[in-house]
């Protein structure tokens, strides 16, 4: 951790009319060069310890979604005996005070939390002149021969503009500099939790101060090179930290927990042209273990996150991974519950790819995040073609991508007989229906296209051109191969009862 600078005076300079950038009234603490940032709280009766980066021996952030994360901060301090109140300087600025927790590592040297104050009124040219409002200042003036003057004046309002009251009349905006006598002790240059406690014994130690904090979060993502030949992709995932905290975290032991995820933000646009994915370099990925209900991912070696920083870390590399290519469609089951005429309905016939999560580099708990898949061209150039979102996923499951839509398989679908059998209540209905269903492949080669046929309440499959298979309770499908440039036709009647 880089230590922090002394505070001292800074001058500044400032237009003649109006208020001038907030920048310009920062500084020129003149009147009491001393003073710094550490001055003790001249209202409390114990003088305040400043506590700075400079202390730390050990960082580790652990971060939830959902906008959360656990800081364990430790720094080394001595206490003296009785009461003592420490500036614990640079935590999160988005800090949950009621969450802070400070203990002594060793356990020797046992202390006791008085009262504890988040103070995020942080020092700001504007903030500081909005401390003086009622109090004198001093304006600083210096003609074109380099003759400084100053004169005495009391900050009157800060609306909207700066109004000053000088010994003989009252102006609007800074005709020069202004000079501030102090600081207000209760103005920061950090954000602090300043700790009052209770120590039975003076003496020195290690002191762990734990809070959750918003502002950090993180994501997966994923990358898939198919193969020219369909049979196999490479896969690399990415863990993306995102930091808007408020402050930076220098060479932490970053730890991520799996749980509910931020949504997908738009994906960055696909390279149009290149020979090679870029896969994560041979290093250790990060080490996954189970968490309660959840999943917990230990980055591999200490890392800065700085504020408003994005950044990425390799999860996993997994090369030549099985896949399965699929096309599907997908009737809709509100079709099965009255007569139609609406006649030919068209159906998307979806390109889907198929991977399980196990073996080689696979088989640890995905975490919830985008894969986005490539696919080379006859130029061995790969190209985008489609992306879609995972859920976490354990070890030895199958992942089902959707990449878009078929432009050359097409799939229209129709009602062709609708009959009640028995019944009239919405729970003792009984009828008939049948179905259509025609696909169409363009393509020099013939393909398999799956149907999907989601039929409500209780059914039996009464009549087929091609035999289904009984997925679930409510599903049944087909395996259906249409042939180059042809076309086939898939017919089926079902019974169903309420």
């Amino acid at each position: 951790m880089p230590h922090a600078k002394p505070s001292r005076p800074v001058y500044t300079p400032a237009g003649s009319a109006g208020l001038r950038p907030l920048a310009a009234l920062l500084g020129l603490l003149i009147a009491h060069p001393g003073a710094a940032m550490d001055t003790p709280n001249t209202a409390a009766s114990v003088a305040e310890q400043r506590i700075d980066d400079s202390a730390q021996r050990a960082l580790a952030v652990t971060i939830y979604n959902d906008d959360l994360a656990l800081v364990k901060d430790l720094r080394a301090l001595t206490l003296a005996q009785g009461e003592n109140r420490l500036a614990w300087r640079n935590v999160s600025g988005k800090i949950r005070p009621e969450t802070a927790l400070l203990s002594e590592t060793s356990g020797k040297l046992p202390i006791s939390l008085l009262e504890q104050n988040f103070d995020f009124d942080l020092l700001t040219p504007d903030s500081l002149l909005k401390k003086y409002v009622g109090r004198k200042v001093q304006v600083i003036r210096t003609n074109d021969a380099g003759t400084r003057t100053a004169e005495d004046a009391t900050v009157l309002a800060t609306n909207d503009g700066v109004v000053l009251r000088y010994a003989d009349r009252i102006e609007t905006g800074v005709a020069g500099h202004l000079a501030f006598p102090d600081l207000p002790a209760d103005l920061r240059d950090q954000p602090t939790l300043v700790l009052h406690l209770d120590s039975p014994a003076a003496g020195g130690g290690t002191f762990e101060l734990s809070y959750l904090t918003g502002g950090l979060g993180w994501k997966a993502d994923y990358v898939a090179d198919a193969s020219a030949d369909g049979k196999t992709m490479d896969l690399s995932g990415w863990v993306t930290l995102t930091n808007a905290s408020g402050v930076a975290y220098r060479q932490a032991q970053v730890q991520l927990v799996a749980g509910e995820v931020n949504q997908v933000r738009p994906a960055p646009p696909p390279p149009m042209m290149m020979r090679t994915m870029a896969m994560p370099a041979a290093a250790p990925m990060p080490q996954e273990e189970s968490l309660d209900q959840y999943h917990l991912y230990t980055l591999p070696r200490p890392t800065d996150i700085g504020n408003n920083q994005t950044k990425q870390v390799a999860l996993l590399s997994a090369p030549r991974v099985p896949i399965t290519r699929e096309l599907v469609v997908r009737g809709q089951p509100y079709s099965y519950q009255s007569q139609s005429s609406d006649g030919w309905n068209k159906l998307a016939v979806a390109s889907t790819l198929n991977f399980i999560n196990k073996g080689g580099s696979l088989g640890i708990p995905l975490p919830k995040g985008v894969v986005r898949v490539y696919s080379k061209d006859s130029r061995g150039n790969a190209q985008f073609i489609g992306e879609d979102r995972i859920d976490h996923t354990p070890k030895n499951e199958t992942v089902t991508l959707k990449l878009g839509e078929s432009f050359d398989v097409t799939a229209r679908r129709k009602q062709t007989e609708f009959n009640k059998l028995s019944g009239s209540g919405r729970y003792d209905y009984a009828y008939e229906a049948a179905f259509a269903m025609e696909l169409k492949n363009a393509r020099p080669e013939p393909v398999t296209v799956k149907v999907l046929e989601e039929i409500p309440g209780d059914w039996k499959m009464t009549q087929e051109s091609q035999p289904h298979t009984k997925e679930a309770s409510n599903l049944a499908s087909w395996q259906v191969q249409v042939p180059a440039e042809g076309a086939v036709t898939l017919t089926w009647r079902t019974q169903v009862r309420h």
